[in-house]
């Protein structure tokens, strides 16, 4: 059970190198570093075993994968009941011969897996291929229970929808983890930057509103390029943390590791609910066609 209504959570926002094992140290110094900070469940960006490899579609990348449990959630699982805290560990997931997964496991306080949640949307965009690696998840959306309280945990591109923020929060998670590889292609920087920055920060944002609960982002920083030759991605990090009114409580820089803190205090989302009681006037009898790809003006849900 959770053990009080405040607990700090941490973000790890680093920076990838091409060894996964020099990853998984830095890593681990930076959970140890917001645990002695006073963390209690501290969350890693997006495939933090590796470079973004999704940039191309290479069969040999298939190599990074592991199984779950495996080297990543058996070394960091020791350290959380080490330290005491709960961690939000992403993982190239093998499944199955051929069937792989973007994959974050919660790990509790105690170095037990409470739960696992497989990427649902995958993208397929110039430079994040996802679909070539990936299957989506078959998990869906849900809430784990940890020793400081209930989380969500969702990844990256899911980040744009609303309704796996929702469906997460109906499960009853108080906070959303969204571990992160996001960036920009350097042509278009100049001129979309800023934009599509805005644009990430707004939505999850809103997330946090519509919902009442705290999210929290944690993503990587730094130029990778698959070859010399590539124009890379620059991940701009800005990891950072709002609570359920959309308020940064904290924010890292888009160019620097960190390890960024904030306090969850549970009593703010009941008080925050009770004044922007948006779960208690949804009208669960009239949204028929959430379920539909699309239906069209003058049209009526196929359900």
């Amino acid at each position: 059970m959770p053990t009080g209504d405040k607990f700090a959570v941490g973000l790890v926002q680093m920076a990838m190198e091409k060894n996964p094992n020099l990853n998984l140290k830095h890593a681990i110094s930076f959970i140890q570093k917001a645990a002695r900070e006073g963390a209690k469940i501290i969350c890693l960006p997006e495939l933090f075993r590796s470079q973004y490899f999704c940039q191309t579609e290479d069969i040999r990348k298939f190599e990074l994968a592991e199984t779950i449990p495996g080297p990543s959630t058996e070394a960091l699982s020791k350290l959380a009941r080490k330290l005491a805290v709960a961690v939000i560990v992403p993982v190239f997931e093998k499944r199955a011969p051929g069937v792989y997964h973007n994959t974050a496991a919660i790990i509790d306080a105690d170095g037990t897996i409470a739960g696992i949640y497989r990427k649902m949307h995958i993208p397929d965009d110039p430079a994040f291929y996802e679909k070539f690696y990936f299957t989506p998840g078959d998990l869906g959306f849900d809430s784990y229970r940890v020793k400081y309280g209930d989380v969500g945990a969702l990844i990256c591109w899911d980040q744009w929808y609303p309704e796996a923020a929702r469906l997460t929060a109906l499960k009853g998670a108080s906070v959303l983890f969204y571990p992160t590889a996001i960036g920009w292609h350097p042509h278009e920087k100049a001129e979309h930057g800023n934009a599509q920055f805005e644009s990430w920060l707004t939505v999850q944002r809103g997330h946090a509103i519509a919902n009442g609960v705290y999210v929290a982002a944690a993503n990587r920083v730094g130029l990778e390029k698959v070859n010399e030759t590539s124009a890379g991605i620059e991940f701009w990090g800005n990891s950072f943390i709002a609570d359920p009114q959309g308020k940064i409580m904290a924010q890292a820089s888009s160019d620097k590791e960190e390890a960024l803190m904030a306090e969850v205090d549970l009593s703010r989302i009941e008080y925050i609910r009770q004044n922007w009681p948006f779960l208690r006037d949804r009208r669960v009898d009239a949204y028929d066609g959430i379920g539909e790809r699309f239906i069209g003006p003058g049209k009526k849900s196929q359900h």
